[in-house]
């Protein structure tokens, strides 16, 4: 898609990215019914987090389907604002934004409450507030909105919401958000946002300046070393969701739990050096971790 394309499409801007995750969105596998509604789940999370990153298409577009005038276009938090008085319209009402039309009707065949969507908005306003977690704690109940709330979507679509599926869902997701905080570690940095703990930092004799390196040094390389023995950790903790579940949706969720550890296999790969650009696993190191989930081993 080219910009000028972009600029005329937001929509589709904002759904193209599923191929660049970390993890499945809505894999061929699935029912046609599942893929429709996950897709519309995906529009919705990746365009807040698009407003809450300053990632928006070129234009404005987004900005004006919100009611956004052209003079606040570039303020977050009025975007965040309007986004969410939009959202509340998918509920009561006719939304303006197509990606929240697309959403309608999901919500109303799932019966899904406002809750997790407004914790995703949450999140991106606390991006905005927030740009340091001084501890491992403070870090979790970010998570708690700015990942937990997807796994649970996932469970509500697909009819499997359970109290013990949401629990496991969420280290999950926890972890996943932990892990593309490690990727990112460069990335976030540019955007004035520190997603490593001040108090881990300050064990591991880490400063701010260290992560604006070309390269790490030890310090920084133990410190990224012991986050991601964390996010093993909890995905560890998470792994038994999929074995709950049966056909199709055991694959999906299998995905989510090998994409994770791929991906802190890639970066153990890299030496536990973040700052050059986020390490990535290739197709035969997730199709790999994909058996290891399924057959319930690490």
């Amino acid at each position: 898609m080219t910009r000028t394309d972009t600029a005329q499409d937001p929509e589709r801007a904002t759904l193209d990215k599923a191929a660049g995750e970390n993890f499945p969105v809505a894999p061929f596998f699935l029912p046609r019914a599942w893929r429709t509604d996950l897709m519309a789940v995906y529009g919705f999370a990746r365009l807040v987090d698009d407003i809450g990153d300053g990632d928006l298409a070129p234009g404005g577009a987004d900005a004006r389907l919100l009611g956004v005038p052209a003079g606040e276009a570039e303020d977050r938090l009025v975007l965040l604002d309007a986004f969410e008085a939009d959202l509340r319209r998918v509920f009561d009402g006719t939304p303006g934004h197509p990606l929240l039309r697309r959403l309608q009707p999901t919500v109303r065949r799932h019966r899904l409450t406002p809750e997790p969507f407004l914790g995703l908005i949450a999140a991106n306003r606390q991006d905005q507030l927030v740009t340091r977690y001084e501890t491992y704690d403070d870090l979790l109940a970010y998570c708690e909105l700015s990942a937990n709330p997807v796994g649970r979507l996932v469970l509500a679509v697909t009819g499997t919401s359970t109290p013990e599926r949401i629990r496991r869902s969420d280290a999950v997701c926890t972890a996943l958000q932990i892990v593309e905080h490690l990727q990112d570690v460069a990335e976030d940095l540019g955007r004035d946002r520190v997603y490593l703990p001040a108090q881990d930092m300050k064990r591991f004799h880490v400063q701010e300046a260290d992560l604006a390196e070309p390269t790490a040094g030890a310090s920084v390389r133990a410190l990224v070393a012991y986050e991601a023995e964390r996010a093993r950790v909890l995905l560890n903790e998470g792994a038994p969701l999929v074995g709950s579940v049966h056909g199709r949706l055991r694959l999906l969720l299998a995905g989510f739990v090998a994409g994770g550890r791929a991906a802190i296999g890639a970066i153990a790969a890299a030496d536990y050096d973040v700052l050059p650009g986020p390490p990535k696993p290739g197709k035969v190191q997730l199709l790999r971790e994909v058996g290891v989930t399924l057959r319930g081993e690490g």
